[in-house]
């Protein structure tokens, strides 16, 4: 989604504000077809058709401190807008995953993001959480490994253990054993750890199939990110 620190606080009432600016404008959403091979490729932002609501004082705000760090709104933070509770708990969830307190580096979270993407094929994260592998790492090779094959990659023993477990988890959630949890305490994680790897694995498999099913589209500006 980008890089950036937690929001403000969410406002305590759920649903939308009764007062307040909307969101950036977005282009009118086609309720079928496609945009023309000129156009941008990060619009329109979905392919449903679903007004903006009005935002929450903290909600704006961090729209506001996205485009002020980022030079954008990410794409789906906008996808999002049509109801602020949602907004406001995607966030949530997402800051606390991504960017709270964790025994995992923001890399190492990425990685998992981008690994589970892969194996999903979901466009919007590959390019979007792509672009932070190749920030947080600085090398954009990496960045490239994860989207295509981590297995490509020269992990250390605790990244591919990661990694495999993520994947697995992604894909045969049924078969996963002990044996898999001890693999990875065996490469220095601990329960909590592997708490928080299961939970980024969670977020992303929501995420991917929401901006699969939605036609989301990764912001333009990632694709040239630290490369």
């Amino acid at each position: 989604m980008g890089k950036l620190d937690k929001a403000p606080k969410a406002a305590r009432k759920s649903g939308h504000a009764k007062r307040g600016k909307a969101p950036p404008a977005r282009p009118a959403t086609p309720r079928a077809g496609r945009a023309p091979a000129t156009s941008a490729d990060d619009t329109p932002v979905t392919a449903l058709d679903l007004p903006f609501a009005q935002l929450s004082p903290a909600m704006r705000a961090y729209f506001d401190k996205c485009q002020d760090k980022l030079g954008f709104v990410p794409n789906v933070l906008l996808a999002y807008a049509f109801d602020n509770a949602k907004l406001e708990a995607f966030v949530a969830m997402y800051n606390d995953l991504m960017l709270g307190e964790s025994g995992l580096s923001k890399l190492e979270r990425e990685m998992i993001a981008v690994a589970v993407s892969s194996q999903n094929r979901c466009y919007y994260c590959l390019v979007a959480h792509g672009a932070a592998v190749r920030h947080y790492s600085g090398n954009p090779v990496l960045g490239e490994q994860m989207v295509m094959n981590y297995r490509a990659a020269r992990l250390a023993e605790r990244h591919r253990a990661m990694l495999d477990f993520a994947v697995k988890l992604t894909a045969e959630p049924w078969a996963m054993e002990e044996e898999d949890r001890e693999r990875l305490r065996r490469a220095g994680f601990s329960d909590r750890d592997i708490w928080d790897i299961a939970a980024v694995v969670g977020f992303f498999n929501m995420s991917n199939r929401i901006a699969s099913a939605t036609d989301m589209r990764p912001n333009m500006p990632y694709h040239r990110q630290a490369r």
